[in-house]
């Protein structure tokens, strides 16, 4: 689209109709905009969701769900050729250097279909399964992760999703040929709302057969260099139109668009993530996806699968650095031995490699799944994003640190002095945004333990409702004791006590035992403090935050033990070239068992925190802080953010610099 003008993004555009107020927007209103857009009924299972009742249904992901013949073939057919693209056309020291992907890399990227991976054949994309789209995202990802970010925010919330899951026929036929070549994006987020769509500024009103677009979106993925995007903004109610919040589909040719700022970020410096204005933009009613009102919904059902990309990048990050760790520990020789031979290093190698496995296991599961169809996948997806985002972020410090200075070094500056340019530094700047993209911890953890606690707050209804009358409450309460009746005995005794269950995985038959007695235990602690806390479980967000990791750890370690199952009936192939070790087959086994030993000392850890934490002590302390009771710990430094007058030193040399003075705090 050219160099983006370069104005203030700190007003919007255009005016705001029949907006909410500007403002403050009520914690009510907050949560039934948010509960309103959540799909509120299982229609299908959920091996997530099971899980965290305390029933662990190992029948929905065991035997371990492979690709058919055709999507298999597909699937390997591509890989092929981009593996040989990435490796023989992208340069990512060029991409790191000039912070954007070159032309070259885009066109060669849209010969191969790359932007139609997703996109079914019939309207010219390549109807690739979601296993082996996030194993195209792993390769891309692996040579640099703004490629994956390129790819995944056009495909997985980009137009080509929403559009697919929501469109009409015509809409389909209209839009999903256009992305199987063109870029597209999506645009939520503003410059004063985040996670709290509520308090969403821009406006679409209806005049004719078209709205009328107004608004600023802030950090917009791919929204520099797009063709079409995705824009939610609010539709006022008024007679014929039911308002909401609403998606459509906008050419960003449209006139009254315009891209204001490329941001630069402390990683994935190729991205291209700006600030987007629209002064009253006119899109054709036709553009609409879905209903008036459908908008967060259309968001977060697409975001079922669509979170699926981040893990896929997150894997192969990790698949990397698990190689780097094997070769760096093996070569790097100190006190006259490899430093992989100390157990200090040995045990951050383990954890490298185990936790690669791991994250790989979760993805490929969890992909399979929803390629079957038969599940709902919403909270397994959220898991893999929440743990993947996390783990991953682990794996890259821990291999910054095995690698000492070098891992501090920038690649570019270690091959400038003529060694190997490892870009350990990177991998961690770039992988630290996944904990933010697409929700952050913060948001995941919420979102994961709203669905969890779900059969809890179903039951428990009117009796925790402020607004709810005495006879209603009391109903609640005779509901409530029948569905606890039921499903409390369940949790006392399982398979997981029983020494011969799960006796066809062989030696990992004993952590699949342990999954089974701590999903049992997990759903009795949220039982208890559903009774303890009552309605005020939804602000206990430190111990919702620890429920909902020890379920991402029990997930991860049933598909390690299901899948290294499924590998172990894989006869050992060929050595891989050049290298001598094997892939997988009876090695699998070996290394699941050393992650669920790592993974359960971490569930043990988060059951002890669940009620021995300093959670209140904190929430009082942070009180005070924000009241300033304590801003005299701020004093004596500089602070950065604040510039001040340049001052010429007064003496010049050839090697001094002006330099800025700031205000002491």
């Amino acid at each position: 689209m050219g160099e983006p003008n370069r104005t203030s993004a700190g007003t919007t555009g255009g005016t705001h109709r029949d907006g909410p107020p500007e403002g403050h927007v009520d914690e009510r209103t907050a949560r039934q905009v948010a509960e309103e857009a959540r799909e509120s009924e299982w229609r299908q299972p959920s091996f997530g969701r099971q899980l965290f009742l305390g029933d662990l249904r190992l029948d929905l992901i065991h035997p371990h769900p492979r690709p058919d013949a055709e999507a298999r073939r597909k699937g390997e057919e591509f890989l092929a050729r981009l593996r040989e693209f990435c490796a023989t056309k992208v340069d990512p020291a060029v991409i790191e250097r000039q912070a954007r992907i070159p032309d070259e890399v885009l066109k060669g990227l849209r010969s191969l279909g790359a932007f139609g991976m997703k996109i079914p054949e019939r309207y010219g994309g390549l109807g690739l399964s979601q296993l082996y789209y996030g194993r195209a995202l792993m390769v891309v990802g692996s040579v640099n992760p703004a490629l994956g970010a390129l790819l995944s925010a056009h495909q997985s919330i980009g137009v080509p999703q929403p559009v697919k899951l929501f469109g009409t026929h015509e809409q389909k036929d209209t839009w999903l040929p256009r992305c199987a070549n063109e870029i597209s994006a999506f645009l939520l987020t503003e410059p004063d709302v985040g996670s709290d769509p509520a308090r969403l500024r821009a406006t679409a009103v209806p005049d004719g057969d078209h709205y009328v677009l107004n608004g600023v979106k802030l950090w917009t993925t791919n929204g520099v260099v797009a063709d079409l995007v995705v824009v939610m903004a609010r539709v006022p109610e008024s007679e014929g139109h039911r308002g909401g919040i609403s998606a459509f589909v906008v050419d960003m040719a449209s006139e009254g668009i315009t891209v204001e700022n490329r941001n630069a970020f402390m990683g994935l410096r190729g991205i291209e993530n700006g600030v987007t204005r629209f002064h009253d933009v006119r899109v054709p009613a036709a553009n609409l996806i879905g209903r008036e009102g459908q908008g967060l919904r259309v968001a977060l059902t697409t975001l079922n699968t669509g979170r699926l990309s981040l893990p896929a990048i997150c894997a192969a990050s990790a698949k990397w650095a698990a190689g780097i760790a094997r070769e760096w520990s093996r070569e790097r020789v100190q006190w006259g031995r490899p430093v992989g031979r100390h157990q200090a290093i040995a045990k951050k190698v383990a954890f490298v490699t185990a936790t690669a496995y791991a994250l790989e296991a979760m993805l490929d599961l969890s992909s399979q799944l929803a390629d079957d169809e038969r599940n709902d996948i919403r909270i397994e997806a959220a898991l893999a994003k929440l743990w993947a985002s996390e783990m991953a972020c682990r794996v890259a410090d821990e291999l910054v640190q095995l690698r000492g200075g070098r891992g501090f070094e920038t690649a570019e500056s270690l091959a400038a002095r003529g060694e190997r340019g490892v870009p350990a530094e990177q991998v961690l700047r770039d992988l630290r945004i996944n904990r933010i993209f697409e929700g952050s911890t913060e948001i995941m953890h919420l979102l994961i333990a709203r669905e969890a606690v779900d059969a809890h707050l179903s039951v428990a209804g009117d009796i925790i409702d402020p607004e709810a009358t005495r006879g209603d409450k009391a109903r609640a309460v005779a509901r409530a004791g029948g569905f606890y009746a039921r499903w409390l005995p369940t949790l006392v005794t399982g398979p997981g006590q029983r020494p011969g269950a799960y006796g066809e995985f062989g030696p990992l038959a004993g952590h699949l035992r342990y999954v089974e007695r701590a999903s049992r235990k997990l759903a009795r602690s949220t039982f208890y403090a559903a009774g303890r806390w009552q309605g005020g479980l939804e602000y206990r967000q430190g111990f919702l935050g620890r429920m909902v990791d020890i379920g991402a750890e029990l997930y991860a370690m049933s598909a390690v033990c299901v899948r290294a199952v499924a590998d172990a009936e894989e006869t050992d192939a060929a050595p891989l070239a050049g290298d001598g070790a094997t892939r997988p087959g009876r090695t699998a086994p070996l290394l699941a068992d050393a992650f669920c030993r790592q993974s359960r000392v971490r569930v043990e850890e988060l059951f002890d925190a669940l009620w021995r934490n300093t959670d209140e002590m904190d929430s009082r302390l942070a009180e005070r802080v924000l009241e300033g009771d304590f801003a005299w710990v701020e004093e004596g430094v500089l602070d950065p953010s604040v510039p001040g007058p340049w001052i010429a030193p007064s003496t010049p040399g050839p090697s001094e610099r002006d330099d800025v003075h700031r205000t002491v705090w």
